[in-house]
Order: C-alpha cells, then structure tokens, then sequence
C-alpha cells in the first residue's frame, strides 16, 4: 500500500514538533539555575507591600497590637440622640393621602414624613423639628413637631 501525501505531512508535522519539544526542554536545561543558594531564592516584601530581592529596613518597622486587628464588621458605636434630632421644612404634604416630605436644613435631603409619625398638624413651608429613623426604604421622619 502506498502512503498518501497527507500522511506524508501529518507524519513530518509530528517529527518537526517532537524536534523542537526536546529543543524548548534543552533549553530549559540550560538555562536553570541548578544549585541556587537560599538567597538567591529568598524574596522580601517591602513597607509598601512590593516583592523585593532586599531585606527590610528594620527602623521602618512599625509594631502593631492583637488587640487592635479587627476582623469581620466593626462594633456600632452609639448614636449622640443631638445628632439624630434635626430641623426642616415642609416641601410637601398631602393630608388626603397621610404622608409628604421634610427637606433637612443642614444635609438638604428629602426625609419621608407619615402622617401617624405627626406630634401635631404641618402644611407646606412649615418649618419642623423631627428624628430620623431608618426605614426599609430610606430615612423617615418620626416626632414631627412645629419649630418655635
């Protein structure tokens, strides 16, 4: 049976890349370091986190304490209740429906006002003092007074 030149080719494609297979591994051989001392292998990490072929300097050595790593979520720290009362104005409220919006003076965020969360009645342009609470959708407004 004569062989066809297709296998011709397939058969020198295998030839050729077994050929430069052992050419890559010799070359590899070559050029390994066999033998590398221990500080040649060795790699430091600088102040700034980087690997480096250098020691730190050990002046630049900053010492830090069990006790202040912290993992996981931070512990709340408590809230001032100063910070949570706050003053406004009344940019909407519609009593048929029983809720509107207070514009914080300092912040100049819109907080929801329902109506069960009213001390006594507010129209528009009132000027307020509330607390905020958080609510599933954002910030409410709760203990809405009338400024004096």
């Amino acid at each position: 049976m004569a062989e066809t030149w297709n296998k011709k080719e397939r058969e020198k494609k295998k030839q050729q890349n077994k050929k430069e297979k052992a050419e890559r591994k010799q070359e590899r051989k070559d050029n390994s370091k066999q033998g590398k001392s221990l500080d040649d292998m060795i790699a430091y990490l600088d102040e700034n986190g980087n690997l480096s072929s250098k020691p730190p300097d050990p002046r630049k050595k900053v010492d830090i304490k069990v006790e202040d790593i912290e993992i996981g979520v931070r512990k709340q720290e408590p809230v001032n209740p100063e910070d949570l009362i706050r003053k406004g104005t009344v940019t909407f409220f519609n009593d048929a429906k029983g809720y509107g919006f207070i514009k914080d003076d300092i912040t100049g965020e819109s907080v929801f006002v329902h109506i069960n969360s009213l001390a006594e009645a507010i129209t528009e342009h009132n000027k307020v003092i509330f607390e905020v609470e958080m609510g599933p959708k954002g910030a409410n407004a709760v203990n809405v007074k009338l400024a004096k």
